[in-house]
């Protein structure tokens, strides 16, 4: 039962224009199976077997009629008589004998009617040709002095309301499926409009000219969407005020305390106090650049490859020797200086707990990668997401006298989930560490 599950499940349509046709043509084609079913089934067989029971009644009459009038004069009557009146061409062979043929197998349902009804109105050896000519069907009737053949119009022995109903069927099936399409595609554009509002600003674009359109429910949706998005775009600004106001409050005193310790002279615990001074200035700038995340930048057209290329730059200017290997150009709107403070945290955290650095940009389906690999101690993976935790240092894999305050990873993944990507940690099949950063486009 899972099996059969999953089949359906793949052979399902995947959007939901083609799932809502499915909904609606489905029982459409079955209504229409089991009304083709019946109309075979009954009507069909009802008006074969009918059309074939007048005509050989006609024949039987004729055969009948000759003799009991066997003079050569009556019996030419007769066949005027039935060519006239039943559209019969019949045709007498004096001493003509029926070839003995089987009938062909797998006739249709005209003809097994036909040989049905024949075989009990005529009640003599007989043979149906209903292959040799186009718009007749050749009858032959072994009589006892001869072979009489019968020629009958094929409009005797089929219905035209068969074709008719099937046309009618079809026709009016493709008209309403016609109506369906342009109706549930007027549904369906305004999800996929929704859709795509929420994966722009999702991704930190900006979504201009969106409007609620559409059936009451993805109206409701939107207007739930456009309410959201004010309600955290107003987050993110509160968010920014308030950092500005931290900024300048706890740099100003942190400044004097510089000054003061500078002025104070060689005094007892002053290389202490400065450092601790500077540890603070430096969570502080830490805590700012996380809580920044993107600021207002908005995004712009760039080339991943040549941003990381300038990343890379700024660290063999240092003298750190690393590899960077892109695979082509990537072309795709980011904030360029987000994404480079992400960049440079990532290659700096490998640089911190690796004596060499490889770093490689690829295309991966619809999103770019960007794959920094060390040869650092590496991170337990059971320890791994918990590194992405503000001000998180791992003291068994890392080393905590080497710098920092735990943000950098935390402001990578931070940044790239900003641009609708993630950060993930990974074995480095260098023995290290592998930081995976994935962009969409």
């Amino acid at each position: 039962m899972p099996l059969t599950g999953a089949w359906l499940k793949r052979l399902a349509p995947q959007g939901l224009l083609g799932r809502s046709l499915l909904i609606i043509v489905t029982p459409l084609i079955v209504v229409q199976l089991v009304s083709t079913y019946i109309f075979y089934a009954s009507h069909w067989d009802t008006v074969a077997r009918r059309l074939a029971l007048g005509l050989a009644g006609d024949i039987g009459a004729v055969i009948e009629t000759q003799r009991a009038f066997p003079d050569p004069e009556s019996q030419l009557r007769v066949m005027r008589i039935a060519a006239n009146k039943m559209d019969l061409d019949i045709r007498f062979q004096p001493g003509g004998i029926l070839p003995n043929v089987p009938p062909p197998p797998g006739v249709g349902m005209m003809e097994a009617a036909l040989y049905d009804a024949l075989g009990e109105r005529v009640q003599r050896p007989f043979m149906v040709d209903a292959t040799g000519f186009e718009r007749e069907v050749a009858i032959r009737v072994q009589l006892s002095d001869g072979l009489l053949e019968i020629f009958v119009p094929r409009k005797r022995l089929f219905s035209s309301t068969t074709y008719i109903f099937v046309l009618w069927m079809v026709g009016t099936s493709m008209l309403l499926l016609g109506i369906a399409i342009v109706f549930m595609r007027n549904q369906v554009r305004s999800v996929r409009k929704l859709a795509t509002a929420a994966d722009r600003f999702g991704r930190g674009l900006e979504v201009a000219n969106f409007k609620p359109e559409g059936a009451i429910e993805v109206r409701q949706a939107a207007l739930a969407f456009n309410v959201m998005r004010e309600r955290l775009k107003r987050q993110i600004q509160q968010r920014t005020e308030m950092l500005a106001g931290v900024s300048h409050d706890l740099r100003t005193p942190l400044t004097r305390m510089k000054l003061q310790l500078a002025m104070m002279g060689d005094i007892d615990g002053r290389a202490e106090l400065e450092e601790d001074v500077a540890e603070m200035e430096r969570m502080v700038e830490g805590y700012l650049a996380f809580a920044r995340g993107e600021g207002s930048e908005p995004p712009a057209s760039a080339d991943l490859g040549a941003l990381v290329e300038e990343v890379a730059g700024r660290f063999r200017r240092e003298g750190r020797e690393m590899d960077v290997h892109v695979e082509g150009r990537l072309q795709m709107p980011l904030r360029v200086h987000a994404l480079s403070r992400a960049l440079a945290n990532l290659i700096g955290n490998a640089f911190r707990y690796g004596g060499h650095v490889w770093v490689r940009v690829v295309r991966q389906d619809d999103a770019a990668e960007v794959i920094v690999d060390d040869d650092g101690p590496g991170i337990p993976a059971d320890k791994r997401e918990q590194v992405f935790k503000p001000f998180l240092r791992l003291e068994g894999s890392r080393n905590i006298a080497t710098g920092g305050v735990g943000l950098g990873l935390t402001i990578a993944r931070d940044i790239a989930r900003g641009h609708g990507g993630d950060v993930v940690l990974e074995d480095s099949p260098l023995g290290g560490l592998r930081a995976r950063l994935r962009l969409p486009f």
